[in-house]
């Protein structure tokens, strides 16, 4: 996860507590916000593995949108790769075909350990690709090569979008971190700005959105759990 060795996510937060200066506060804020050059963002390919699951398993779209609540024609665009399904909606997918979330997310190779160095952190763009439109927010995983993980750290940039999106139900829990910006999560009925330093955890059972407050882009670490 860092620039010179492994670390744990324990240790990710032991760090933050013992920084001495603002400037080590300042270089190490600064490491996680060097983001890839637009030019390596590479596409989500949830859509193929899916398809790819689906078909081993003899299932048809009616089937799977039975499972999940997903209409046929938005399962056809992600399977066709035109439409990035938010991380809820995969981790619906994967349920629904008896699959860790994980596999959906990840390369193709299969390591008992994970070392994700901060330059060869890749961006994840979550768009619509048929009409090339952002929905708020990109993501890097910091476990993609993990095997049997049961948690899905990923480093999250939210950005300001005029689409507001439907609130998000799916199995197993959150755990979000602000490093960055201000971020508004709304929860049922309740709604709550974290700032910097902030933090939550939730049952992703409730209803639930995480975006922007303001105009500011937002990064934040986000840890999710979902059983299989």
């Amino acid at each position: 996860m860092k620039e010179k060795e492994s670390e744990s996510y324990d240790d990710f937060l032991h760090h933050l507590s013992r920084l001495a200066s603002k400037d080590e506060e300042q270089a190490f804020m600064d490491s996680l916000e060097r983001v890839p050059d637009r030019e390596e963002d590479i596409p989500v390919r949830v859509g193929e593995k899916v398809k790819k699951v689906r078909e081993q398993r003899g299932l048809s779209l009616v089937d799977i949108s039975r499972r999940t609540g997903l209409d046929e024609p938005s399962l056809l665009e992600i399977e066709e790769g035109t439409l990035a399904p938010p991380l809820g909606t995969v981790i619906k997918l994967a349920k629904a075909l008896e699959m860790k979330m994980g596999y959906f997310i990840s390369g193709d190779e299969n390591k008992a350990y994970t070392i994700v160095r901060h330059s060869d952190r890749k961006m994840i763009s979550r768009f619509d690709s048929k009409k090339g439109k952002h929905y708020g927010y990109e993501y890097e995983s910091l476990a993609p090569y993990k095997k049997d993980r049961h948690m899905e750290p990923f480093l999250v940039t939210l950005q300001p979008a005029a689409t507001e999106e439907e609130r998000s139900t799916h199995d197993g829990q959150e755990f979000i971190f602000v490093l960055t910006g201000k971020m508004e999560v709304r929860l049922g009925v309740e709604i709550h700005v974290l700032e910097p330093g902030d933090s939550i955890y939730y049952d992703s059972t409730v209803p639930h959105l995480v975006k922007c407050h303001g105009g500011e882009t937002t990064r934040i670490l986000a840890v999710l759990y979902a059983e299989k």
